[in-house]
């Protein structure tokens, strides 16, 4: 279990900016992990995936998803396919995924469930 906030994502993800800036506001400490230069760490997909579904954690509505291959799409058709492809293309994972203390996983930013979250 971690006591500490970790934010996973893209720094230029216009998303990502709104919940960095309101884990700031908030007085939230937490670390960041650039899926760009650090990649997207294997090791935690399952349980993301298992928080929040593969279907949901792939973002299927994004740019990076309309610019892939086709036959790359066709890939992503269960849960162990759809992780090489983010693995492969992190780009196409919603973002930001938030490891909160406690271990409870949350994909997307929603300043008012991150609230409610935070006073549960």
């Amino acid at each position: 279990m971690t006591s500490t906030i970790t934010l996973y994502g893209i720094p230029n993800c216009d998303t990502v900016k709104k919940a960095r800036s309101w884990l700031t506001e908030q007085g939230l400490a937490y670390d960041f992990h650039d899926f760009k230069k650090q990649g997207v760490p294997a090791e935690r997909l399952p349980a993301w995936m298992e928080a929040v579904g593969w279907e949901k954690l792939l973002n299927r509505q994004g740019t990076t998803w309309r610019k892939l291959d086709d036959a790359v799409k066709a890939q992503a058709r269960d849960s162990a396919s759809a992780a090489a492809v983010m693995v492969e293309h992190p780009s196409v994972i919603k973002r930001p995924v938030v490891q909160w203390p406690g271990g409870r996983i949350t994909v997307g930013f929603k300043a008012e469930d991150w609230q409610a979250l935070l006073q549960a």
